[in-house]
């Protein structure tokens, strides 16, 4: 059992990457407002779990030409992809919830849907945590008008924000490309129809958290997990780019294949009294002991040359003895994370994906 663990840092110089729409009770009906956590402290601006993966999503459609995204159905309120894990890498890597229809004049089921007998769900190998501002900023209210037009002028409103993100992320090395079709929820991935696609492909018949399971060759699961890695690393999205541009690849991403889902970098950055970030070397050091039998790879730092330029030599300078023993292998966070999924599919290291 396997993990890739990792923390990123998204720097948001002045964005509004995820907003909430119109705010009930503003002093306008036209404002627009992003969305914060509100504390004693202060509000924390975030970007959902929901919209970070939908930019994983979308990037890997975009830009992956072997990335197989599965279709999507719609009826009435309800959309849903095609659920067939064997077949799409989004439906294996991203989870879903899938049942047919009960309700009189249902859509018809489409040539190319997958049919489905009964309801299947599979829990996303895939964990993101939502990007959350580490610090309580302010939050600006800019103010424009439509002025190419006669007459008074036509305002509009909307927020924005200077902050970093920090974010968290987990890919289960174990169930990505693992399907199960066991009872308990989450764990019946499979309908007598995916079976007897599973059957017919010759996928390797196993038990796998004492759950009976269907597993694709080895070499087809590192695949589709290094292009999930490596697209972590290249992140495009965001809303309001049109006036608001803003690169979010990580300034700073820490990540590493570990042997338990538990998350050893959330503590490593925290925030000065100004709010700006910084990495704390007590506790990162304090991580690389604590977990050193934990990590089954190198840490793989990924961190952009010109952002927290003396806090990334500080880390640098860190000792072997300082790390615990615990090996660093530096990039650019594209680079680093390229560098991940090569890892991921090295036959020797196939044991992380048992």
């Amino acid at each position: 059992m396997a993990f890739v663990t990792g923390m990123m840092l998204v720097d948001a110089p002045a964005s509004a990457l995820n907003n909430a729409g119109q705010e009930e009770g503003a002093r306008t009906d036209n404002v627009i407002v992003v969305k914060r956590i509100r504390t004693r402290q202060g509000d924390y601006p975030y970007v959902s779990a929901q919209a970070l993966r939908y930019w994983i999503r979308t990037y890997l459609e975009r830009s992956l030409p072997e990335w197989k995204a599965a279709p999507v159905f719609r009826e009435a309120k309800i959309a849903y992809t095609d659920a067939n894990p064997i077949e799409w890498w989004d439906d294996d890597l991203f989870g879903y919830m899938r049942a047919p229809s009960k309700r009189a004049g249902a859509r018809e089921q489409a040539a190319e849907e997958t049919p489905t007998t009964g309801e299947i769900t599979r829990i996303s190998p895939l964990r993101t945590g939502t990007l959350v501002s580490i610090a309580p900023v302010s939050i600006v209210d800019d103010f424009g008008t439509m002025a190419r037009q006669d007459g008074d002028p036509v305002p509009h409103e909307h927020q924005f924000y200077r902050a970093t993100l920090q974010g968290l992320f987990s890919l289960n090395l174990t169930t990505a490309g693992t399907f199960f079709q066991g009872g308990r929820v989450g764990y019946r991935n499979l309908d007598e129809h995916r079976l007897a696609i599973a059957r017919e492909r010759g996928l390797e018949e196993a038990r796998v958290y004492g759950q009976p399971a269907f597993r694709l060759p080895a070499a087809q699961r590192a695949r589709r997990a290094a292009a999930l890695v490596k697209a972590l690393g290249e992140l495009e999205g965001g809303a309001k780019l049109t006036l608001h541009y803003t690169d979010v690849t990580p300034g700073l991403l820490l990540a590493a294949v570990t042997a338990a889902g538990n998350h050893p970098f959330y503590r490593v950055v925290t925030a000065d009294r100004h709010g700006l970030p910084v990495v704390n070397l007590e506790a990162l050091k304090e991580v690389l002991r604590v977990y050193r039998d934990q990590f089954l790879s190198d840490v793989f730092v990924g961190w952009a040359k010109g952002y927290l330029a003396e806090q990334r030599q500080a880390v640098e300078a860190l000792s072997d003895g300082d790390r615990s023993g615990v090996a660093f292998r530096w990039g650019h966070p594209r680079e680093a994370m390229a560098e991940l999924a090569e890892e991921l599919q090295k036959p020797a290291n196939q044991r992380w994906f048992d």
